[in-house]
């Protein structure tokens, strides 16, 4: 035999080794991808089987939430037939692609024919719930017939209670502001009665907002102020004035009209000896205090 026909000869045998070995490899991927797809169409079986078996659990537990003979037969029906689906896909092989597809099919119409019956049970229970509630109700207003006279009085003076309660004027922000000789506000240390650099304190305003109140009756109203220096002595100088049915001592008073909006009010003491020393503001309105304050004046 020739040297030319012996290459050729094992040109050809390496040629169907190589041959041999990639449809090996080939044949050995390709059953690779078979197993995965098994597996796969597996899981997806056993995915539908636990669905079907909740599904069957969920018909049986329903039945227990109605108590509708016509509801309970068809509950038992869907059940039945959910049971039965579930045995045709446990007898049907994963590999089966035209048979899973049409249990999968089944399997998404028992799903909204469930989620159907859910939402009328929910309706019927929520129903029963509200002629229930409304039977206690009705029961218990026959029971109580004897006392309403009683109940509307009593409704009635708590109602007028409120009223008067929320039409009180209010009295925000009070403070006491220091003056000096020209009878301006001190803007530095505004509660300090000594001297200040070389100007002394030689009085005091009372400030404060009665709060915007759309409640509360507009027309003309009178403002007491009422201060009580350290020793408990009221400092004199705006008449008297009614709290709570008693007849008191007041420092200041104003009449303004009162329109229901905000207002910004000053009143001026009355000269008076100032001690270091808290002292308390109490603002007076329709016979009753309607707001005050303690404050620390430095020596």
């Amino acid at each position: 035999m020739n040297k030319k026909l012996i290459s050729l000869l094992a040109v050809v045998i390496a040629v169907l080794l190589i041959g041999t070995v990639w449809l090996a490899i080939s044949l050995n991927e390709e059953k690779q991808v078979n197993r995965d797809m098994q597996e796969l169409a597996m899981l997806d079986k056993m995915e539908m089987e636990n669905e079907y078996q909740q599904f069957a659990a969920q018909y049986g537990e329903m039945k227990t939430r109605i108590n509708n003979d016509s509801i309970v037969a068809q509950l038992t029906r869907e059940q039945l037939r959910t049971q039965e689906l579930l045995e045709e896909l446990r007898k049907t092989k994963a590999n089966d692609a035209a048979e899973i597809t049409r249990l999968k099919k089944e399997l998404a119409t028992v799903r909204a024919i469930l989620r159907s019956y859910v939402l009328q049970i929910d309706s019927l229970n929520r129903l029963n719930a509200e002629l229930t509630e409304e039977n206690t109700r009705v029961r218990s207003e026959l029971e109580a017939s004897n006392q309403q006279n009683m109940q509307l009085t009593s409704s009635n003076q708590s109602l007028s209670e409120k009223v008067a309660i929320a039409s009180q004027l209010n009295a925000a922000n009070i403070d006491i502001m220091m003056l000096v000789k020209n009878g301006k506000e001190r803007t530095t240390h505004p509660h300090k009665i000594g001297a200040v650099g070389l100007v002394k304190a030689t009085g005091m305003k009372v400030k404060f907002v009665l709060s915007r109140n759309t409640t509360a009756q507009n027309g003309m109203r009178t403002i007491y102020v009422r201060i009580i220096n350290p020793s408990g002595e009221v400092i004199p100088g705006g008449g008297n004035c009614v709290v709570d049915g008693k007849s008191v001592d007041c420092t200041a008073h104003e009449e303004i009209e009162y329109t229901g909006e905000e207002r910004h009010m000053s009143m001026f003491v009355p000269k008076t000896t100032m001690m270091p020393g808290r002292y308390v503001v109490q603002v007076i309105a329709d016979g009753h205090e309607i707001g005050s304050r303690g404050i620390e004046l430095e020596k």
